[in-house]
């Protein structure tokens, strides 16, 4: 009898693994993009793929240009997760620092001696948007700034690349995602700014292999408003991702603060 009643809890729990099984749905690297993909499966696969970084530092090349001409910067990154954004940028000699946290801005030049103390308005002011610490940290790690986990999202039949689009939304950054579907990195993220007619493109150009996560290499940001197109390129041409680093930031004494009320 006990050798039945074995049998019997054999079978009970491999039919419950049985079914288990076949609701996981798993999306699987392909070539080309799988035509009605398990959208809330692809947006797991896709999570699962952001890199996990504590701390990085990068040297990056930032090339400006607005069609008319062209300028470069040198600019020394600093990243520690969820805590502060460091940037120092040079053009033979330093020129200004950045420092982000969660709580908000600070930034000085030094050609006008200017400085600036606040929350996200420095960064929001020239675009009409409303990012925060967690979108320009997104956007340097290759990140959606919406997660495709949460809330309803669509997939646009795309013959290269799963396109997501979010559902529902009234307000806020609508954006349009696109993701590699053999690697399942973000290659693109593009959004309308509301109440203009401006669109705001991110894409990730190439990526780099390091400890074993997925970072950009290369960056390009525009901003198209009707037929001006303001570009800025962004290319990661040393990374590391040690375990300690020093974020110095002191604005010089006689600097002007600067707002943008």
């Amino acid at each position: 009898m006990k050798c039945h009643k074995n049998i019997f809890g054999i079978a009970v729990i491999g039919t419950l693994f049985f079914f288990s099984a076949c609701k996981s749905v798993t999306v699987l690297p392909t070539n080309t993009p799988v035509k009605k993909v398990d959208v809330s499966a692809l947006a797991t696969k896709i999570k699962s793929n952001y890199p996990k970084v504590n701390k990085l530092r990068s040297r990056i090349r930032a090339v400006y240009d607005d069609g008319k001409r062209q300028q470069q910067v040198i600019i020394q990154l600093r990243m520690e997760a969820q805590q502060k954004i460091w940037m120092s940028a040079s053009m033979v000699i330093p020129i200004a620092k950045l420092l982000i946290t969660r709580q908000g801005v600070s930034f000085y030049e030094k050609f006008q001696k200017n400085f600036f103390e606040g929350d996200f308005e420095l960064i929001n002011a020239p675009f009409n948007t409303a990012f925060n610490f967690n979108d320009v940290e997104n956007l340097l790690l290759g990140k959606p700034f919406l997660d495709p986990t949460v809330g309803r999202w669509k997939q646009i039949s795309n013959p290269q690349y799963y396109i997501l689009i979010p559902q529902g939304r009234k307000t806020g950054l609508q954006p349009t995602l696109f993701f590699d579907p053999s690697t399942f990195l973000l290659k693109e993220q593009r959004f309308l700014i509301p109440q203009t007619l401006q669109t705001l493109t991110i894409k990730y150009k190439n990526h780099q292999r390091m400890q074993g996560e997925n970072l950009p290499q290369e960056i390009e940001i525009a901003l198209v408003d009707g037929e001006n197109t303001q570009k800025v390129f962004l290319e990661f041409t040393r990374t590391d991702l040690p375990n300690t680093l020093y974020f110095p930031f002191e604005i010089p004494e006689g600097y002007k603060q600067i707002s943008f009320e």
